[in-house]
Order: structure tokens, then C-alpha cells, then sequence
């Protein structure tokens, strides 16, 4: 597809999906607008399957997307990152309860695992698979690959594969909705005085950072968040993977907040970064021109069994947790959907709750002050922490 022609579908694209999120509130994210979009314009073939490559947006996602990461810390004071211990622990007991609902469909369901690929999948070889998928990003599905083709279940490997591209479709209008309910409450807080505004914690720390002038510059700024983004990647290869990139470039951004070397919201105000959260944003997108009609009938059954299930698990697990942590049910039912996309959609999700709710530039910015640090760190506690170990063990459960 030409370039230029792929870059403005997708821009069209995605400023239909923000109007109409503008014109619900948000109760339509425009995540779930645009996936939509693009997953009945690639089933139809009305879009060409190479269209967010040719648009070189997917590639652009890709490089700056641990910028993002690192910027993102930034927006975490140590304070909030340290009082988020409640929800790493809703993350961990979400994927619990991804795991267990599950395992309950296999023993429901047991011996009816669809036919039509090679290799006899059992129904609990599909259970750990979409464990792994519904909780997890690219790693745990690829965990779960290669143990299902070791064995030949071709079927098996195919499934998660399918839940990632789909899964979005189920997370982002349920997180839109649940979070915007959990805006409105945080607003009628800020107006009754019991939530600080977010000035009040911007205000104690130093607006400036340590780095000379010449490093404050637009391409200053991204040579030292992307020389963070370099030190995570190492890290993440020296380790073989158990440091993983994005943790690390979290934790750098918050650490660099803290002592001064990068402001806070590090990027906002260069002139890159609208361009950059709209790259980031068709990350979400590429895994629907993958997706196969034909594979989506076949595995029909298994797919709606676990997003049921695992909804289930989702919403009772992290809900409990949550209410027992202290949380709204709400905001525990929203951290644990994290479970389901991870970022950027965390963040996307955030920010759209917050404005939708705030009717003041402060209101929205108090609001999102609340959501924001709780949703980041939900999302890289169950996709990319937990979930990496949790389907790390149960994968050599497949095909045994």
C-alpha cells in the first residue's frame, strides 16, 4: 500500500475514533472504536493487511515505545510508586483468578476440544494456553507456543495468538466503562475537598531538572530518555529476559524523577511526542491484520469459553482483593482488566476516564493524578511481570 495513502487512512481512522470517544465521554474509548474499525476492515479485506506497516507508524511504535515507558515514570512521584503496593497485589491475585477460571472451564468442559488441526489438544491444554494469552502480552503467548508446538497442537498454539488480538475488544469497553464510573466518583471527591489537586504535588517537587540546557532540548530530551530506553534493553539482555525491558524503563523514569535528573512529564511540551503516542497507539492495532476468519470459527467455542471465565475470575478475584486492600470495587475491577491489554492502553484508557469526567483542566488533572499510577503499575504487574512467570510454570503442563 502506498505509504502516504496508509498514513492518512490510519490518521482518519484513529480522529474518528477520538471524536466519537469525545462525543460519548468516553464511554465509547476510542481504542474500541478504532479496533473495531480495523478488525472488520482487515476480515473484509477492505483494508490491505499491510496497511499500519506501510504507514510506518508500526515501526516508529516500536522504536519510541520504551521512550513512552520512561516517561511515564516520570508522571509517578516515589511517594505514589511506593503506595502502590495494593495494586501489584490485585495484579498477582487477577491472574490467579485468570488461571483457576479456567482451569474450572477444562474440568466442565473436559474432551471437548475442537477438531480440525493436527495433534489431539486436550481441554485443559486450552485452558493454560489462554491463561497465558488473557493475562500476558507477546511473551507469555510465545511461552505458550512453543510448548504447544513441541507437541504438535498446532490448535493449541493458535489459540492464544487469537485471544491477543481479541482480547482488546473485550478490555477497553469494559475498562471505559468501569473507569469512568471510578472518574466520577474521584470528581465528586475533588469538589467535596477529600482529593488533593495535582498541583499540590507538583508543586513540592522541583519543576527543573539537573541536565544542562543543551540536553533540554527537544533532541536533548530524547537522547537521554532514549539512552535510558538503551540502559533497559541491556539490562533486560543481561538478565535473559527476567528484567524486562519495560519494567526497567519504568523504574529508570521514576528513579530519574526522583533524583532530579529528568523533570516530571519529562516529555511533555516537545514537539514529538503527539506523533509518538499515536505510533504507540497502532501497536494495539497490528495484531488484528493477523487475525483468520477461519481460525476464528473453528476455535469459536474455546475462545468464548475463556473470555467468559476468565472475566469471571477477573472480576471476582481482583474485585475481593481490591475491597479487601481498601480499593473501590470499581478501581479493582479496572486494575485487573489491565490483565487483558497492558499498555498503552492503560494509559490511553486513564487519561480518556479523566477527561470525560473532569469539567475543569484541574478537575481532570486530579482525577487522572488518582487513576493513572494505579492503572501503569496494574498493567505491568499482570501482563508483564506475573503473567511471564505464572505461564513460565503451567506451559510444560501442556500436552503432558
Amino acid at each position: 500500500m502506498n505509504p502516504v495513502l496508509a498514513f492518512v487512512s490510519v490518521m482518519a481512522i484513529w480522529t474518528v475514533s477520538d471524536l466519537i470517544a469525545k462525543r460519548t465521554r468516553s464511554l465509547l474509548s476510542s481504542l474500541f472504536v478504532a479496533s473495531l474499525i480495523f478488525l472488520v476492515g482487515f476480515l473484509t479485506d477492505l483494508f490491505p493487511h499491510d496497511m499500519l506497516g506501510s504507514s510506518a507508524l508500526l515501526a516508529l511504535g516500536g522504536v519510541v515505545v520504551g521512550l513512552i515507558v520512561v516517561h511515564l515514570g516520570t508522571l509517578i512521584s516515589l511517594d505514589d510508586f511506593k503506595r502502590q503496593w495494593r495494586t501489584l497485589l490485585i495484579g498477582i491475585a487477577t491472574v490467579v483468578g485468570i488461571g483457576l477460571a479456567l482451569l474450572l472451564a477444562a474440568v466442565i468442559f473436559h474432551g471437548r476440544a475442537p477438531g480440525g488441526y493436527p495433534g489431539v489438544a486436550s481441554a485443559r491444554d486450552f485452558a493454560i494456553a489462554g491463561t497465558g494469552a488473557l493475562s500476558g502480552g507477546t511473551i507469555s503467548v510465545l511461552i505458550v507456543q512453543e510448548a504447544a508446538l513441541g507437541y504438535g497442537l498446532t490448535a493449541v498454539a493458535v489459540f492464544p495468538v487469537l485471544i491477543a488480538a481479541l482480547q482488546g475488544l473485550l478490555g477497553f469497553p469494559l475498562t471505559s466503562v468501569i473507569l469512568r464510573r471510578e472518574a466520577q466518583r474521584l470528581r465528586g471527591e475533588y469538589r467535596a475537598g477529600r482529593l488533593a489537586p495535582a498541583a499540590t504535588v507538583e508543586s513540592q517537587e522541583a519543576r527543573t531538572s539537573r541536565l544542562p540546557a543543551a540536553l533540554q532540548t527537544t533532541a536533548g530530551t530524547l537522547l537521554v530518555v532514549g539512552a535510558a530506553v538503551l540502559v533497559s534493553i541491556l539490562m533486560n539482555n543481561l538478565t535473559d529476559g527476567v528484567l524486562n525491558t519495560f519494567v526497567v524503563a519504568l523504574l529508570l523514569g521514576i528513579t530519574l524523577r526522583a533524583t532530579g535528573v529528568l523533570k516530571p512529564s519529562v516529555l511533555v511540551g516537545i514537539d514529538s511526542l503527539g506523533l509518538m503516542m499515536i505510533s504507540i497507539m497502532i501497536l494495539v492495532f497490528a495484531p488484528l491484520a493477523g487475525v483468520v476468519p477461519a481460525d476464528v470459527k473453528a476455535l469459536a467455542l474455546p475462545l468464548l469459553l475463556a473470555f467468559a471465565f476468565g472475566l469471571v475470575g477477573i472480576v471476582l478475584f481482583a474485585g475481593v482483593t481490591g475491597k479487601l486492600l481498601g480499593y473501590t470495587v470499581p478501581m479493582s475491577v479496572g486494575i485487573g482488566l489491565t490483565a487483558l491489554y497492558g499498555f498503552p492502553g492503560t494509559m490511553i484508557l486513564s487519561q480518556e476516564a479523566a477527561r470525560g469526567a473532569g469539567e475543569t483542566p484541574e478537575e481532570v488533572a486530579a482525577i487522572e493524578g488518582d487513576i493513572l499510577p494505579k492503572m501503569i503499575v496494574a498493567g505491568f504487574s499482570t501482563v508483564t511481570i506475573t503473567s511471564v512467570v505464572v505461564t513460565s510454570i503451567i506451559a510444560g503442563h501442556i500436552g503432558g
